[in-house]
């Protein structure tokens, strides 16, 4: 039925756009359009959404052109719809021209083009428009700490933390996890417990998101105490709670009771997803509890099968041919539902390399680099296999074929926490701004070991 008017018109957009009718919702926007009612920036504000949630640029490309027409483009509701749908699409230009062509952009449209920016990797782009905008609310800074994180600049994202606290904008539930998970990336146990002190300042009583938060910060930093302690403080859980758990004890050695807390979950009514069977795995696998890991893998097969993904069968490989159960790892990779891809021939090939068993190490090795010829871990794992086996003739070969294919290893580093900062090493690093005191320090360590061996 035609719509008397623009109010009706949208209203009933909105509501399919609510009920996930995102396809009927364009169908009646174009009806609406052909019977000659012409929206207004609040249907625009409506079916962006929809567009945005097909993933269709094509449409969000065509509204565009029928708001310009209209006169819209400079509307502050119409422009920062646009500049969300560019932006969540990864269309950055469209999206930085959106917000030009918007008269009196609000701290909506300039937070929405912040957000695109650091999900593209344009961070100094992002920073520079955060440092412009004529003002800022907790939302804005939040998407600016949270993008910080997710683009693996932490240190930045802290330092957005403690600027955004002078400034005098109180820090909100959505705030807190941003932080804890870039300290937790950081492995600043020393800043994380400075922010834990100051989410329970502003905030009083803690909700489940920053428990949560909380949990997996004490975890990744090593320190299961007070994550156990943060879990236990909660007055309500989630599954999300419970993984956090599992996962942190898992990471941590503690295999068996990573077992344990499932089995409590479980008593809760709780079922675990995908990322609970993923710890409860990985626990197994670095607790050595072979037989435990495979038959949570077996039970899942049969009561949530839904919940399996091709990481979960990659585990159990690992799993397997870590207890050098070689022949069970083949035969499962051969009974796979999909074709196996290069991070489960790794697996069987760090299992090789645990139990010194070169020949399959080689043929599994072979494989993988049918699959990929620049992949360096595998040429890696094989030299290890050569080492461990006293092969040092292959280990040479393997390292010049490295070498003459111009295949570069990922350098490996390692972190300290002094003073609540954390430093950073790489191998042969000169780059840290006390090197000289600490190469001094290093050689008179060594010089020390050296005098005391000598008096043995």
């Amino acid at each position: 039925m035609p719509y008397p008017d623009v109010v009706s018109a949208t209203a009933a957009i909105g509501a399919l756009t609510r009920r996930g009718r995102h396809r009927d919702a364009f169908a009646l926007f174009s009806r609406v359009l052909a019977d000659g009612v012409a929206p207004n920036e609040f249907t625009f504000g409506t079916i962006f959404r929809s567009a945005t949630t097909l993933r269709d640029l094509r449409a969000g490309a065509q509204l565009h052109a029928c708001a310009t027409k209209l006169g819209l483009c400079s509307n502050v509701f119409v422009g920062s719809a646009l500049v969300d749908h560019y932006a969540k699409m990864g269309a950055m230009r469209e999206a930085q021209g959106a917000l030009e062509d918007t008269s009196e952009p609000n701290v909506v449209s300039y937070t929405a083009l912040i957000a695109g920016l650091l999900k593209n990797g344009m961070s100094e782009d992002a920073v520079r428009l955060f440092r412009r905008m004529p003002e800022r609310n907790v939302v804005s800074w939040n998407a600016m700490i949270g993008g910080c994180g997710q683009a693996g600049l932490s240190e930045e994202a802290v330092a957005l933390f403690l600027e955004m606290c002078r400034e005098g904008v109180r820090p909100n539930e959505s705030t807190f996890p941003c932080v804890l998970t870039s300290v937790a990336y950081a492995g600043a146990l020393g800043v994380g417990r400075s922010v834990h002190a100051s989410a329970i300042k502003f905030l009083g009583k803690l909700d489940v998101f920053v428990g949560n938060s909380l949990v997996s910060f004490y975890a990744r930093c090593g320190s299961l105490d007070d994550s156990v302690l943060a879990f236990k403080k909660m007055k309500q859980k989630n599954v999300v709670s419970w993984n956090a758990l599992i996962c942190g004890l898992a990471q941590n050695g503690r295999g068996q009771e990573a077992l344990d807390a499932y089995n409590a979950m479980r008593t809760t009514g709780l079922k675990a997803d995908h990322v609970t069977l993923i710890g409860l795995l990985f626990g197994c696998n670095h607790a050595g509890l072979i037989d435990e890991g495979y038959a949570l893998f077996k039970a899942a097969q049969m009561e949530q099968p839904g919940i399996l993904k091709p990481e979960h069968y990659a585990c159990v490989v690992d799993l397997l041919s870590r207890a050098k159960r070689f022949d069970d790892a083949k035969r499962f990779l051969e009974v796979l539902p999909f074709e196996p891809g290069i991070g489960f021939w790794k697996a069987l090939v760090g299992g090789c390399q645990i139990h010194w068993n070169r020949e399959l190490a080689e043929t599994v090795a072979n494989r993988i680099h049918m699959l990929d010829p620049k992949d360096t871990s595998s040429y890696i794992l094989l030299s290890n296999v050569y080492s461990a086996a006293g092969s040092w003739q292959s280990v040479s070969m393997i390292r010049r074929e490295i070498k003459e294919k111009g295949l570069k290893r990922i350098t490996g580093c390692s972190w300290i926490e002094v003073q609540d900062k954390v430093h950073v090493f790489f191998n042969g690093d000169c780059r840290h701004p006390q090197t000289d005191e600490i190469y001094m320090i290093l050689e008179l360590c060594l010089d020390t070991r050296e005098n005391e061996e000598s008096f043995v």
